[in-house]
């Protein structure tokens, strides 16, 4: 990472945001770059001007057919307004500018003292986005006002060829500590034509809301979150904010409809900080729709990098395995395990465990298993596990000691400056233990990346994980949400919600959206029924050296191309009917060039190869909603693909049969354990073994193949004794396999186990989940038998705990729940450890009741989920039924997953 300033000609023509090259070091530039340590070439600054004026900041190198900033005082009241210009067009009409602060009121009679402008020349390199190295560009002119009683505010405006911004810097000195300033609110606004055409979002403090359009004065009264996109004839105007932290809060447009104005409101009532403050950026991006969605303008106005190497922050792809089972698969490490082997299959360097993992002990043993296999893992973590100090102490250096890669922080939900300081903190401490950074539940990205180059992507978008994205949603946000920053989407979950869009379009998505960390969210299954789909994904970067709009729309359809080193990837997704895109490619330098497009066929994904110039029109036929993806190389004889080599291991599984079983002591149990070898075989020296408890005997060859080819499995058959004076309770058997890659990333031994998990039940007992029930009623998803409630479906809850302690016997349950079971006079007493299931991770409030033919026996009040397990002992003798409820505790019925746990009957 590097942010340097630069010397540069001005007035001569430069592409934005391309590097320019380094002049030789001779003592004229050595001296210049030294004036230049601040990225400033200034003007000679101008004294107070009486009255009223107007005066204009304009992109450097324009004369007046660019982007122009006017700043005017009113002669009359002292109020300044700011408009902008692109060429001859008006773009944003003159809008109040001035802050109130609890000392004075600088939104009138202002007078102004002087003013200097000065050139400002950076470049800069990131970590993610659509073009890695950046050179800035900007004409800045600082106009200094007072106003009554002598109050001092200077207004910095700033104008690039991408837009304009402006922001306030106040003296420190108001009331409280000793240079503090106080912001009671902006005056701040932009004042759109009342017919330009609009593209808003509702604004919620996650930007999760689909964008609709409207007009700028149709809008309806509201709230509007950034960015919001407007265009004025030709013109694109995006309005956001930049370099937001913890000195301030975040800010939303307030509209009232019939009105083209949206106003600047703050999160917050006041905002206070030391002075001198400068507040964020309000800004607005201007220009063509392609050089509106190809800016980085928010990122050029934000701070310099604070992490000088970068070496440890690597973008890439990760396999994220929410959307294929939700909690319960977070809880599975058999689940995990199997993400993890996808990834290692594909190339992909990370996998994602989210909420549910905090609830097991078994993560170090993932990262550990991920590592051998060249995979990294990220972990889920809310945003209350880090916010204090001494949370971040302990958390932070525990998981980075597991080898973890990074976190995703999440439901932070709020744009107040205390949760922007908090920001500042978890910013600065995932920095230091070198943990890589995704925010969910997160405000908008306003230039953070730049600063903390270790955040590799943000949500703030209504995304994949809501199920239900209009096709029309889905192709406004390449000019919106993802203009200001990376966006964490989650495309691929094939298996998830409602399509809105076809398989090409939705691999498109791998392009047309940008994001450090591109959280796939299909399921295995999904992925392997699209061999197509699973080629393009191992080949598609996440971050790029340049970026470019070939065509679209917002709401109607968008194509880009993005370049890493020499290969171009294409995407395009288009909401609308069936028909025929035509993609110029005149991006393209000379000589021939190899297209490899992905669209989607008559039964599924095809792919098609041409060879083209810079001067052809690439056509592609589209579905309903559809789009395509593609890659573009240079073509060369006897090349027929652009893909390159991916370093991968075997596909493998190892599965056991039964997973768990109850038996009486001196019996046994039959075992079959089957590895199989799915894709990129072989697998080399593959062994089968049984592990038993001490004193269990297991009868039964253990299997061997010295390579076992794709397609092909081992099969091993066991039987195991249990001795007649086994001790009662649950037993692990455990089947491991071992095996080699030949040609993979690992040429050490890998190894996979797992359990068969054996209940050697007492004699006299019988357990309530091995009864069958007369009647039965949860809140969420079924009864489950020997396992926590989990989700919606049967069969995918975990192991039954509370407060740290297993249960390999019992119901989980989810107020309001009642279980019946006939008795039928046949047993004595009734016994169970009740509380709130781990799986909530303290959450969670239930009271639970024991009925026996209609008489309650035993009422345990409310139990939280930081509550210890309450024992229940009940006489039943003569009972014919037995009714097991558990009520809501009185906080809703949120999380509240109740265990019976070894809920048992004794004759």
């Amino acid at each position: 990472m590097s942010d340097l300033s630069e010397v540069l000609v001005f007035g001569s023509p430069l592409r934005p945001r391309q590097s320019v090259p380094r002049a030789p070091r001779t003592l004229f530039t050595l001296l210049l770059a030294a004036l230049l340590a601040l990225g400033t070439l200034a003007a000679p600054a101008h004294a107070a001007e009486p009255g009223g004026g107007s005066w204009t900041v304009r992109q450097p190198g324009a004369a007046r057919d660019g982007v122009s900033a006017e700043v005017r005082v009113d002669a009359v009241d002292g109020t300044v307004t700011l408009a902008a210009r692109r060429g001859g067009v008006t773009v944003l009409e003159p809008a109040p500018v001035g802050i109130v602060t609890d000392t004075a009121d600088l939104t009138s009679n202002l007078r102004l003292e002087s003013r200097a402008s000065r050139q400002v020349s950076e470049r800069y390199t990131m970590t993610t986005g659509k073009q890695l190295r950046r050179t800035v560009r900007m004409t800045e002119t600082r106009f200094s006002f007072s106003g009554t009683d002598g109050a001092r505010i200077d207004l910095l405006v700033r104008v690039a060829d991408d837009g304009i911004a402006y922001r306030y810097v106040l003296p420190g000195g108001g009331s409280g500590k000793s240079g503090d300033v106080t912001v009671e609110r902006e005056a701040s606004a932009f004042q759109l034509p009342a017919s330009a055409r609009a593209w808003l979002a509702p604004y919620t403090p996650n930007y999760e809301r689909v964008y609709a359009p409207a007009t700028a004065a149709g809008a309806a009264d509201g709230t509007y979150g950034y960015p919001s996109l407007f265009r004025v004839g030709d013109t694109y105007a995006l309005l956001t904010e930049a370099d937001v932290d913890g000195r301030y809060a975040a800010g939303r447009l307030v509209h009232e409809q019939g009105s083209g104005r949206y106003a600047v409101e703050l999160a917050d009532d006041t905002v206070t900080s030391a002075g001198p403050l400068a507040t964020p950026w309000r800004t607005a991006v201007i220009g063509s729709l392609a050089g509106v969605t190809e800016s980085t303008l928010v990122d050029d106005l934000a701070p310099a990098s604070r992490i000088a190497d970068t070496s440890w922050i690597r973008p890439g792809p990760v396999a994220w395995s929410w959307l294929d089972g939700f909690a319960a698969a977070q809880r599975s490490l058999a689940t995990q395990q199997r993400y993890v082997d996808y990834s290692a299959a594909h190339g992909w360097p990370y996998t994602l465990v989210d909420d549910g993992w905090k609830t097991t002990d078994w993560m170090p043993e993932l990262i550990d298993y991920a590592r051998k296999r060249g995979v990294r893992v990220l972990l889920w973590a809310h945003y209350t596990d880090l916010d204090t100090a001494a949370e971040r102490a302990e958390f932070l250096p525990r998981v980075k000691k597991w080898g973890a890669a990074g976190l995703k922080i999440d439901f932070m939900d709020s744009d107040s400056q205390e949760r922007f300081r908090w920001y500042d903190d978890v910013l600065r401490d995932t920095a230091r233990h070198e943990l890589l950074v995704n925010f969910h539940g997160a405000t908008l990205p306003k230039g953070i990346q730049r600063t903390w180059p270790h955040v590799m992507t943000l949500e703030a978008v209504y995304g994949a994980e809501q199920g239900d994205v209009p096709a029309a949603g889905i192709t406004t946000l390449p000019f919106t949400r993802n203009v200001v920053g990376s966006m964490d989407y989650t495309p691929m979950a094939f298996q998830f919600g409602t399509r809105t869009v076809s398989d090409a379009a939705e691999l498109a998505l791998s392009v047309v959206y940008e994001s450090g960390f591109q959280n796939y969210a299909g399921s295995v299954r999904a992925y392997r029924d699209r061999p197509e789909l699973e080629r393009f994904l191992e080949q598609v970067p996440t971050v790029w050296d340049e970026t470019r709009l070939l065509s679209g729309q917002p709401g109607q359809g968008a194509a880009f191309a993005r370049r890493q080193g020499d290969r171009w990837f294409l995407g395009s997704v288009s909401s609308g009917a069936a028909g025929t895109q035509g993609v110029p490619l005149d991006f393209l330098g000379g000589g021939r060039w190899l297209v490899e497009v992905v669209r989607d066929g008559d039964d599924g994904l095809v792919r098609e190869r041409r060879t083209v110039t810079a001067r052809d029109t690439l056509s592609v036929p589209t579905a309903e909603h559809g789009g395509f993806a593609g890659i573009v190389c240079r073509a060369a004889p006897g090349r027929d693909s652009c893909d390159r080599p991916v370093s991968r291991l075997p596909l493998t599984s190892l599965t056991v049969e039964p997973a768990r079983t109850d038996v009486d002591a001196g019996t046994s149990v039959d075992v079959v354990g089957r590895f199989a070898v799915e894709e990129f075989g072989p697998a080399e020296d593959v062994s089968l073994t049984v592990r038993a408890p001490e004193g269990w005997a297991v009868t039964g060859d253990d299997p061997y193949a010295g390579r076992l080819p794709a397609g092909r499995d081992l099969k091993g058959d066991w039987t195991v004794s249990v001795p007649r004076d086994a001790e009662y309770g649950g037993r692990d058997l455990v089947v491991t396999a071992k095996y080699r890659s030949p040609d993979g990333k690992s040429a050490r031994e890998l190894q996979v186990e797992r359990t068969v998990r054996v209940f050697v039940s007492p004699p006299g007992v019988d357990h309530v989940s091995d009864l069958p029930f007369a009647a039965e009623s949860n809140g969420w998803g079924p009864v489950e038998r020997d396992r926590s409630n989990g989700e919606r479906d049967a069969a995918d809850g975990g192991t039954l705990s509370i407060r740290g302690t297993g249960y390999d016997k019992g119901l989980g349950v989810h107020a309001a729940s009642e279980v019946v079971v006939e008795l039928d006079g046949a047993y004595r007493r009734f016994t169970a450890e009740v509380g709130v299931d781990d799986e909530v991770g303290g959450k969670g409030g239930v009271a639970f009741e024991v009925l026996a033919d209609g008489r309650v026996l035993a009422t345990t009040g409310v139990l939280t989920g930081t509550d210890p397990a309450r024992r229940i002992d009940v006489d039943v003798t003569g009972a014919e039924r037995l009714t097991l409820r558990v009520t809501d505790g009185g906080d809703g019925v949120d999380s509240d997953h109740a265990d019976w746990a070894g809920a048992r009957l004794l004759t």
